[in-house]
Parts: C-alpha cells; sequence; structure tokens
C-alpha cells in the first residue's frame, strides 16, 4: 500500500468505519474478538513491517518509568541520561521522544533497541489485544499510519 495515500484513504473510510463499530450489538463484541484476532494473525504474516516503518517514524509513545530503565540498560546509559538526550515530557505529562521518527530507528527501518523498545511500541498497532472494542476508535486512528490495520479493518468490515 502507497504510505502517501494511506492517510487519505483512512480518513475517507473513518465515517463508515466508525458507523461499522456503532451498528455491532454488544452481544457480537465477544465475536468481533475472535474474529479481529485472526485477521491480526493473517495480516502479520502477511506484512513485513521493516518495508514500512511508518509508525516508527510518526508515532511518538509514551514513554513509561520502566521504559526509561529498560532502555537504559541496553545503552548502558543512566535514566537520567536517557531522559536528558532522547525525551522530553509532553502537554500529558508524559515522556515522549524529543522528536520524531523515533532516535532509535535506522534507515533500514531495523530498531537499535528493540528488544528493550517501549511497551508501546511492543503492543502496538493493539488489534490483538483483548476486549478490541474498547479500543476501536485509537484502531480506527491507527489506520491512517499502519497499512495493516486499514487492511484489517477493511476486512472487519466486510467480515460483519
Amino acid at each position: 500500500m502507497d504510505l502517501n495515500t494511506l492517510q487519505e484513504r483512512a480518513k475517507k473510510n473513518e465515517k463508515e468505519t466508525k458507523a461499522f463499530f456503532k451498528s455491532i450489538k454488544k452481544s457480537r463484541m465477544r465475536e468481533l474478538d475472535d474474529v479481529i484476532h485472526v485477521f491480526h494473525e493473517e495480516e502479520f504474516e502477511a506484512t513485513n513491517c521493516l518495508e514500512c516503518g511508518n509508525c516508527c517514524r510518526t508515532l511518538g509513545p509514551r514513554i513509561t518509568d520502566k521504559d526509561i530503565e529498560r532502555i537504559a540498560k541496553s545503552l548502558r546509559m543512566k535514566p537520567v541520561e536517557v531522559i536528558n538526550q532522547y525525551l522530553r515530557i509532553d502537554e500529558d505529562n508524559d515522556y515522549v521522544f524529543k522528536s520524531m521518527p523515533c532516535p532509535f530507528l535506522g534507515n533500514d527501518n531495523f530498531c537499535f533497541i528493540y528488544e528493550d523498545r517501549p511497551k508501546a511500541c511492543r503492543e502496538y498497532p493493539h488489534t490483538d489485544r483483548k476486549k478490541f472494542y474498547q479500543i476501536h476508535g485509537l484502531t480506527i486512528r491507527n489506520a491512517q499510519t499502519c497499512p495493516a490495520v486499514f487492511n484489517i479493518l477493511e476486512r472487519l468490515k466486510k467480515e460483519f
């Protein structure tokens, strides 16, 4: 999928996708979890995130204290050094990267700290989360960044 048109396509489909989630009855929420988890597995079997890396170039994850400790250990730095070099506090009083793309993203889309990456990065794009319906709004926004999420949502709308 062309990343240059992804955001536009996702925004164009956003109203329809929101209406889809609104139409799902509470009784079908458990079924939604089961179906989206299968779609997640199938989509990421066919998707090589290293060919894209759009999430790492455009989304600034929330960085927790545990993330800072893990990153510091990985880089053989003190936590305060990680904070001073890479992080800032945002409007929600959370640590985030000072700038994007992610400072640990290589030109080849490999993450220098992949094994020790922040929790938000580990869990992205959240389409395999239990009780998925609780975060469907976030997923609709993530479809503007991640081609796999866009494909999962389009397939989900066809299935239901």
